[in-house]
């Protein structure tokens, strides 16, 4: 896939050098026109005031045409970055969801892996567990992940769930043991609040992720299913 990404890269620099020859090569032939309309107006056959204007508006079609290739140079190579990215992220998802645990909450679209720790290079590809929080199926089971496009879209769509609706987490054990949540309520904290990571003495679920704007966090807390 990655090389699938840098062949597509290339393919796309070499359509924007094949323009920019191909402009280059209508400049020069301009050149000659531009000579031809100097012997004219030498000779008195075209007015000197009606070739500075076409001069000049032949000036402002060359910055246009070169702006105009510059950013089309510069928007594929944004486009091919990010593109680049979000196919690495989506490899290493998938190959994490086949060894991890996995948070599935199918009223918000949400099924990603959730590894151990909170640091910038998990919640860089998956949902995070809070160090020394529950375990699954017992406890408070905390779990934090992103809710952006540029780092991570993994909790995007988590201000979708509703009260009542469910949370299944997937053990990575040999039977891949489920537990089933039901989401109990849904809060707006502030990053400081750490309280919703405390130990209740039941077992429940908090996802914590950050509100749309990235100032405080939208915490979504699921009770455990009576077995």
């Amino acid at each position: 896939m990655q090389a699938y990404v840098l062949l597509l890269c290339s393919y796309n620099l070499a359509r924007v050098w094949t323009a920019a020859t191909r402009w280059s090569e209508r400049n020069t032939d301009m050149g000659n026109v531009f000579q031809r309309r100097d012997n004219l107006t030498v000779s008195g056959a075209v007015p000197h005031w009606k070739n500075a204007i076409y001069r000049l508006c032949m000036k402002s079609k060359k910055k246009v045409l070169f702006f105009g290739l510059l950013f089309i140079t510069v928007g594929i190579f944004i486009l091919c970055f990010f593109g680049y990215k979000h196919i690495s992220r989506e490899i290493q998802k998938q190959q994490l969801l086949k060894t991890s645990i996995v948070l599935d909450i199918p009223s918000a679209d949400i099924y990603v892996p959730v590894v151990e720790g909170t640091d910038g290079d998990n919640l860089h590809i998956a949902a995070g567990h809070f160090e020394n929080t529950g375990a699954v199926g017992s406890g408070n089971f905390c779990i934090a992940g992103h809710n952006s496009t540029i780092y991570a879209e993994i909790f995007n769509t988590l201000s979708e769930v509703e009260v009542g609706d469910k949370i299944y987490l997937i053990n990575n054990d040999a039977n891949h043991t489920t537990y089933t949540y039901t989401v109990s309520k849904i809060d707006i904290v502030e990053p400081e609040d750490t309280w919703i990571l405390q130990d209740y003495g039941d077992d429940r679920i908090t996802i914590v992720t950050c509100t749309d704007d990235g100032e405080r966090r939208m915490v979504v807390t699921g009770m455990k299913a009576e077995e």
